[in-house]
């Protein structure tokens, strides 16, 4: 299968990013999310346009960084920053909270675009998380209670049995926010627009934050 490799190609021709790219980054990837979604109700070929690579640095115990990454969920964006929720007490938190500057990936491929964002990370107010909590569903719920988060577990039948704990402990009441569940938020420095064009020449746009608070675009090679 790997022989592969060397000869894959496709072709990118599905539009064009211009010069005149809005001087708000966040109004270009709120355009690009809404067309994400429509993509997605069109054709059901991007299956989860909120789908997001999450990349941190952890420092191995030969003193060396390592980059980490895994796929979450976008649940918020606004002029604040970029919005995930996790268990406070996984590795990924624990990284961010010895290095808080992180990295996203929104990778859209059936639009042949992605998005890159970069920037420190700090935690949500509490109020913020217990907004949020109250919508999620009561499974989530229980499944965050349930969970600890990359821990080893003997067996599928022993993580179900502390589902099943959860589940009558909290039966006939409310399941409250856990204290080691909340929110991050990335605070942007840096946005790149993606999209794919003919003969690998692709358009690239960033936006980088200046000193004085406003956002410098320009244009890359690809």
């Amino acid at each position: 299968m790997t022989d592969r490799l060397p000869d894959e190609h496709r072709d990118y021709l599905t539009g064009s990013l211009a010069d005149a790219a809005p001087a708000d980054p966040l109004a270009l990837f709120d355009a690009w999310m809404d067309d994400a979604f429509a993509r997605r109700t069109e054709r059901d070929d991007l299956t989860d346009p909120s789908a997001v690579v999450l990349s941190t640095v952890a420092l191995g115990a030969d003193g060396r960084p390592r980059p980490r990454s895994r796929t979450v969920l976008l649940k918020g964006h606004d002029a604040d920053g970029f919005v995930v929720y996790t268990n406070l007490a996984s590795p990924k938190a624990a990284e961010l909270e010895a290095t808080p500057h992180a990295a996203m990936l929104l990778p859209w491929y059936p639009l042949q675009r992605q998005v890159r964002i970069e920037g420190r990370v700090e935690h949500l107010p509490a109020a913020e998380s217990d907004a949020y909590w109250a919508h999620r569903p009561r499974g989530s719920q229980l499944g965050a209670w349930a969970s600890h988060q990359s821990e080893p577990v003997d067996s599928r039948a022993a993580l179900e049995a502390q589902y099943e704990e959860m589940t009558a402990r909290f039966e006939g009441s409310e399941v409250p926010r856990p204290s080691f569940w909340g929110g991050l938020r990335l605070v942007p420095d840096r946005l790149e627009f993606w999209q794919g064009r003919e003969n690998r020449f692709h358009d690239r746009i960033a936006y980088v934050l200046a000193a004085d608070a406003t956002w410098q675009r320009h244009r890359l090679q690809p």
